[in-house]
Parts: structure tokens; C-alpha cells; sequence
């Protein structure tokens, strides 16, 4: 349920089935309870309702499968999702007041340790799950109720912006990426122009061309390239090949490119890749088609809003001031991810 044009588009890509919420229940006041009681009146053929925030990206499918069970197959009303947290409790003492604190769910004189205590449990928001007759009577939890315990991992609430960051990085490494599995980063082409430099050309008086780049760049792709994943270069522009010579990169590279596309699907059947293994950082219109094509792919903070839109990651830094140091530790995490999912037993 939305009332966004753009967030709709891309949930129809992905195959869901949109309804629009209505001015009466899109107001800063209206409640998740408001909009599922209006797209109830909507659909008849609905008898138990999922409200699953979208602030709770690490959320997996196999729960979810999980807690439908519950309602259907194990008879109860309403289910939702709950993470155990190890934390001590304290009294509030409101400003002003002299009063001492008191504890609420420890005696400070035998603090136990964590391992030898089993914790609470709290709601943490990342879905609750209610039969319509339940709804009807304007509740999203009552009647035979039940909790489902997340694991801690999968446990990611965006409240406030600092949550943002943190989420990406469980994201990586807890997040859901389908079915088919993850596969290792083995090429990465960065655009030249806007990417691995800010774009800008310098041109001396005798004619000749000087680009800048930044060394915290050189350093993650020296470090992509020692960890085995081959780094190419390719640009639209005719750069000189003395001054791509003189950054010492180590990089193959490809210029003077109009179309991108033939040329990376050319890298990739050379090294016998599936398009799973690559990825591409990129900025312009022109490396739309990479971008969505890649296995991961990455575009710097001020590249245009085309290519923002075809990319799963934009960078915080800008094309030329550390952008591919920032998608390399981006990489480094997901091969992290997907190494560890080779080391568990079956």
C-alpha cells in the first residue's frame, strides 16, 4: 500500500501488486491500522493481512512463510515479530526531581552475566500479522496471539538517519539476495571519465590533456586487484593512452567507446564470467544497461539521475574523490558474505 508514483513503478518491476491509498488514510496522523482497514474494503477475497514495514530491510522470506503457517495451519489470530535483547532496565526520573533510580529487571547486587541470562523479549516493528475478523474489530494484535522470534542479525529498524548506514551494512551481510546464490566479484570496469576522475580536463598550453584522480581510489583498486578480481577501465571519451600509462593502474583499458554494453559483455565471455561475477561503477546515460546488467553495481554521489536510478548502491563520495575506494569496500563485504555462506555446513 503506497501513494508514491516512483516507489510504484519499481514494486511492479518486481512483480507486486500495488493499491493506492487513498487522502483520508495518507495524512501524517494515519496509522498502518487506518490503510489496512481501507484496502480490506477493497478486497474480499483477503482473510489474514501481513503488515510488513518497509523500514526492516533485512527481513527474509522464510519467516514470513513461517508466521502465515501460524495463522493458517496453527490457529492463532495474531502474530507478530519480536528480538531478544539483552539490556538492563532503570526507573525514569522525570527533570528536576530528586529521586534515586530503580532497577526493573535486575538486582544490581548479582548483575548477571549475558551468557547466563536468557534476556527479554521486545517488539521490534518488522511485520505483525492478523486475521481479517481480528482487523474488523479495529485490532492488529488480540485474540489467540503469538510472537515470532527474529534472529538478532536480521533485527534492523531505520528510526533516524544514523540507522541508515548501519542498515547498509547489515544489509550485505544478513540481507536477502533471492533465490540464486550469491556469486564472487571477479571483474569490475569503472567508467574513467566521472568515476575513476571528476570529469575535469586540464589542457596545458602545448595542447596536452592532464587528469587528476585520487590516490585513496588507486589504493582500492591495487587492493580489488590482490584479492584476484580484474579491474578495467572504459570511457566514451578518446582519453590518451600515455596519460592512462602514467596513473601506473595496472588496468586494462578500453576508450573511445560509444557503446558500452558490447564491449563489457566482451570482457566478461573472455573470462568466462556470468554477469553475476561483474560489477561496474559508472555515472553517465550511457552506462545505464552495464549498471542493471551487473551482478553489483555502484554509481558515485553526483552522477546523473539515470544512471542513480539503474544502480542497487550510490556511493557517498564523488566521481574522482574516492568513489572506487568506497564500491571496493562495498565488494569486499559481499565476497566477505558470500565466503562465509561457503564455509557453513550443509
Amino acid at each position: 500500500m503506497l501513494n508514491h508514483d516512483e516507489i510504484e513503478k519499481v514494486a511492479k518491476q518486481f512483480g507486486a501488486h500495488v493499491h493506492r491509498r487513498s487522502s483520508e488514510v495518507s495524512k501524517d496522523s494515519s496509522t498502518s491500522l487506518d490503510a489496512i482497514v481501507e484496502f480490506l474494503q477493497y478486497h474480499d477475497e483477503v482473510d489474514v493481512v501481513g503488515n510488513i514495514q518497509a523500514t526492516s530491510p533485512c527481513l527474509h522470506p522464510t519467516d514470513l512463510i513461517k508466521v502465515a503457517k501460524m495463522i493458517r495451519e496453527d490457529g492463532f489470530d495474531s502474530v507478530f515479530s519480536v528480538v531478544r535483547r539483552h539490556q538492563f532496565r532503570w526507573s525514569e526520573i522525570r527533570k528536576g526531581v530528586c529521586e534515586a533510580t530503580k532497577p526493573q529487571n535486575l538486582n544490581p547486587a548479582k548483575r548477571p552475566r549475558r551468557q547466563d541470562w536468557d534476556g527479554e523479549l521486545y517488539e521490534n516493528g518488522s511485520f505483525y500479522f492478523a486475521r481479517r475478523s481480528l482487523i474488523d474489530k479495529g485490532y492488529l494484535q488480540g485474540g489467540k496471539m503469538a510472537y515470532y522470534e527474529m534472529r538478532a542479525e536480521h533485527s534492523v529498524d531505520i528510526d533516524v538517519d544514523i540507522d541508515w548506514p548501519i542498515a547498509e551494512q547489515r544489509v550485505l551481510r544478513f540481507g536477502y539476495f533471492g533465490k540464486e546464490a550469491l556469486k564472487e566479484v571477479k571483474l569490475l570496469v569503472c567508467t574513467i571519465d566521472g568515476c575513476l576522475t571528476t570529469g575535469h580536463i586540464y589542457i596545458s598550453e602545448d595542447g596536452k590533456e592532464v587528469l587528476s584522480y585520487d590516490v585513496r581510489d588507486a589504493v582500492g583498486i591495487n587492493l580489488l586487484q590482490k584479492r584476484g578480481v580484474e579491474v578495467r577501465l572504459i570511457s566514451e571519451r578518446h582519453c590518451s593512452p600515455k596519460t592512462l600509462s602514467a596513473m601506473k593502474l595496472g588496468c586494462r583499458a578500453e576508450v573511445g567507446v560509444a557503446n558500452k554494453l558490447p564491449v563489457v559483455e566482451k570482457w566478461r565471455t573472455e573470462l568466462n564470467l556470468c554477469w553475476k561475477e561483474v560489477a561496474y561503477l559508472g555515472n553517465e546515460e550511457s552506462d545505464v544497461e552495464c549498471l542493471k546488467k551487473a551482478g553489483m553495481s555502484a554509481v558515485p554521489a553526483d552522477s546523473c539521475p539515470a544512471a542513480q536510478k539503474a544502480t542497487s548502491y550510490i556511493c557517498k563520495c564523488n566521481g574522482g574523490r574516492g568513489a572506487i575506494r568506497e564500491f571496493a569496500e562495498h565488494i569486499f563485504l559481499l565476497m566477505e558474505k558470500v565466503n562465509s555462506a561457503g564455509k557453513k555446513p550443509r
